[in-house]
């Protein structure tokens, strides 16, 4: 029989972005599964590992705010690195979307890959394979993976801005 391994997934990243983004406590991980492009399996499996992780809480609902800005903050360019690709057609993420594009001006877009895509820019290879669907149905979660895309790929001074929006997106100080 083979043991699971609470090893935490990219898509478990977004499944916490997106319970965050329902702000709904009675959510379901049929919807959310739907919702993310995912298994219900796959959803489940994320649940396990993120408890376990002390990213949700025990009954599987909520999520730990704090613990996981501190990961995004001090963790996510690391166990998930992220280089810019070759311009391609795609979805603004990181600070060529929103929130961040209002404050930072710059001629370096970045872009997840996506067939649909208006916008041209640096590719950057999403969390999850079905991220821009996902992000086109959901503006507060395509806020919550840019701000985190900011985290994987951005500069120092952007950093500190995606740290500044998270906070305010998640409930947490000032």
């Amino acid at each position: 029989m083979k043991s699971f391994v609470y090893q935490l997934k990219p898509q478990d990243i977004v499944l916490l972005l997106k319970i965050i983004s329902m702000n709904d406590p009675a959510w379901g991980q049929k919807p959310a599964a739907k919702a993310l492009g995912m298994s219900q399996s796959e959803v489940s499996q994320s649940v396990a590992r993120s408890k376990y992780a002390g990213l949700l809480d025990p009954t599987g609902k909520t999520v730990m705010k704090h613990a996981l800005l501190q990961l995004l903050e001090h963790g996510i360019a690391y166990v998930f690195p992220q280089r810019p690709g070759p311009p391609v057609r795609g979805i603004p993420t990181a600070h060529a979307a929103a929130p961040l594009n209002k404050l930072i001006q710059s001629s370096e877009l970045y872009v997840w890959p996506y067939a649909k895509g208006q916008i041209k820019g640096l590719a950057i290879q999403p969390l999850y394979p079905s991220v821009p669907e996902a992000a086109e149905q959901d503006a507060s979660l395509h806020e919550l993976l840019a701000l985190t895309d900011t985290l994987r790929v951005g500069k120092a001074r952007e950093k500190e801005l995606a740290v500044t929006a998270l906070k305010k997106r998640f409930g947490i100080g000032k």
